[in-house]
């Protein structure tokens, strides 16, 4: 399939269809936000000045997370140094770029929980793919799961910035019929980056259950559930790709 030519996009400026030609990308092609944009334009409680702080960090901060979902090779990727990145979540122990490529792109990473496994209601590390977990979100939240900062705490070389993601749940999850209402997800983030704004450190800290109580909330509905369907994806499960 030939890569869809794409002019750039105004929250992500490291995606550019010229510059990334050459890109491997997970799921076959450079990825179309217009979609999930549109869904944050309408729903942003903020818009930042250009050029302002915040209004650089939330495109450092969609342009990292396209990065992490959508490219396959460590030498294409842009936001971060990779021979000094790492990533952790609520204080866990910090993984590499290295160990996150291993992981069919690091989804399961922003699931991590402590819950002994027969308690986890939703526990990709162990039971999804990329494909099925995107295959799964995709018709979840097909508007997506736009992204935006609330507020930016410290600016450079550490970055520490309030953020939430929010999406409507048009589709079931997991056996449990569509509510059509909001879900949100609030939390913190810190980047640490050197002189060229590479990141080379990104701490997150949020509440996953925030997220799974309103993905829970619709009825039990009949039929199996399974978590290894082999389609192809729909669409990118944190920020759409159409």
């Amino acid at each position: 399939m030939a890569a869809l030519v794409v002019e750039g996009d105004r929250y992500r400026s490291l995606l550019h269809g010229e510059e990334e030609k050459n890109t491997k990308w997970r799921f076959g092609t450079l990825p179309n936000y217009n979609t999930v944009n549109k869904l944050f334009e309408e729903g942003r409680t903020k818009v930042w000045p250009a050029g302002s702080l915040e209004e650089k960090v939330q495109n450092l901060a969609k342009s990292w997370e396209m990065e992490m979902i959508h490219k396959t090779r460590i030498e294409d990727f842009k936001t971060i140094d990779t021979n000094k990145f790492t990533f952790s979540l609520n204080g866990r122990k910090a993984q590499t770029i290295e160990e996150i490529s291993k992981l069919d792109g690091g989804y399961g990473l922003n699931w991590q929980t402590s819950l002994p496994k027969e308690l986890r209601v939703y526990n990709p590390i162990d039971d999804e793919t990329a494909a099925s977990y995107m295959k799964t979100f995709s018709k979840t939240l097909p508007r997506g799961f736009a992204m935006e900062v609330l507020q930016v705490y410290s600016g450079p070389p550490v970055i520490a910035y309030k953020f939430r993601h929010w999406g409507f749940m048009d589709g079931p999850f997991r056996g449990h019929a569509a509510t059509g209402e909001m879900v949100e997800l609030f939390g913190m983030a810190m980047f640490e980056v050197d002189e060229d704004m590479k990141i080379v450190k990104v701490e997150f800290f949020y509440d996953r259950g925030e997220l799974l109580a309103g993905l829970l909330k619709g009825a039990k509905i009949d039929g199996s559930y399974s978590s290894k369907e082999a389609a192809a994806p729909l669409s990118c499960p944190v920020l759409r790709n159409n």
